[in-house]
């Protein structure tokens, strides 16, 4: 009887479980998912109901394969889609070759960092400084689970892996495999530099 009284009397202290379970349900339906085929798979409504405001893209094997052989089916216009949205951008990229990425910062005209020394979080939180925007309102795109899921695990940010376009395995990659990226599906459109339908490597073996 006493314990009843006492409840009672914090009762306006204690959450309300019905309020709590409805929250959850909403946070639970605007959940973002933890991989994707593609960058341009990424549902841009989905990233707006779940509080995202800014993406910090990799560029290597999401965007472009390293060897410059292919693209990644839509990713360019998917950006200009977000852009237009609202959405503000910054990629990091370890690629060391500056020639390359001084034509992609005007290409997708996007602040780009590299080398970036992904997963390291300094500069992670150098792009979050310059969108202005905290982690939680920031997700994380790329290809690679060393560099681009941990970076954004360590500083945060929520983060979607996509498939790793064909490109020339480096040494920890054969070694590691699916543990670090996730292979570019066979059946999966696939584009040249000019935007123009690819034979994946696989369906001419």
């Amino acid at each position: 009887m006493l314990a009843k009284r006492v409840l009672s009397s914090i009762s306006f202290l204690l959450p309300n479980r019905q309020s709590t379970e409805s929250s959850n349900a909403a946070l639970k339906q605007h959940q973002l998912p933890k991989q994707a085929i593609t960058l341009a798979c990424v549902d841009l409504g989905q990233l707006s109901l779940a509080g995202i405001k800014g993406v910090i893209l990799d560029l290597d094997n999401t965007i472009v394969s390293e060897d410059d052989r292919y693209l990644s089916p839509g990713a360019e216009i998917w950006i200009q889609q977000a852009k237009q949205k609202g959405f503000r951008f910054f990629v990091l990229s370890n690629g060391k070759r500056q020639y390359r990425v001084d034509a992609w910062r005007q290409r997708l005209e996007v602040p780009i960092l590299s080398p970036a020394k992904k997963p390291f979080p300094k500069s992670f939180r150098r792009a979050l400084l310059q969108m202005e925007l905290a982690p939680h309102q920031v997700v994380v795109i790329g290809d690679s689970c060393h560099t681009d899921v941990l970076g954004a695990w360590l500083v945060g940010c929520f983060c979607i892996q996509v498939t790793t376009l064909p490109h020339p395995p480096r040494w920890w990659e054969k070694l590691c495999g699916r543990l670090v990226q996730i292979p570019y599906p066979v059946e999966q459109e696939l584009w040249d530099m000019n935007g123009q339908p690819a034979f994946h490597p696989n369906q001419l073996k």
